[in-house]
């Protein structure tokens, strides 16, 4: 966790299983469903773009994203909690269009709560609009809770 040292510089690296017993705990944190550590092994399994944004060996945040023929969609993009409203969000949203425009990719997708309002905020800033809804797409405490669908022309 951050102990409220300054971040001097942060650096991506590519996210292998022997990181997941650090990322769990953020994980959890994080989310009130989050992934189990399953979902992270099949993403890995399946070849899914997979990044973590680490400063000072602190684990920062981290995206794990599935390319389609001309699209990216994203299934996980997480900031530590103890990292979180800092900008770090916006680095790794940065990171991942990059990516996607290296892969030809002419679209990025992604799926939000509809309760998540600060991180619709988040990709409406960087450019991303609300295109769709699913309903009851994701688990909650009383059921299930539908989610925006959001897009971003790259």
């Amino acid at each position: 966790m951050n102990t409220g040292a300054t971040v001097n510089e942060a650096r991506f690296q590519t996210l292998t299983e022997a990181w997941l017993d650090r990322l769990m705990p953020i994980e959890q944190a994080a989310y009130t469903h989050p992934w189990t550590r399953g979902n992270f092994l099949d993403s890995l399994a399946s070849g899914y773009q997979a990044q973590l944004l680490v400063a000072n060996e602190q684990l920062i945040g981290y995206f794990v994203a599935m390319k389609g023929v001309d699209e990216v969609h994203l299934l996980n993009i997480t900031v530590a909690p103890a990292f979180q409203r800092q900008g770090w969000a916006r680095v790794l949203l940065d990171a991942l269009q990059i990516w996607s425009r290296g892969q030809g990719a002419q679209w990025l997708w992604l799926e939000v709560r509809l309760s998540n309002l600060r991180a619709q905020s988040i990709y409406e800033q960087h450019g991303y609009r609300r295109v769709g809804l699913r309903k009851a797409y994701y688990p909650a405490v009383d059921g299930r809770e539908d989610a925006a669908v959001m897009s971003l022309k790259l």
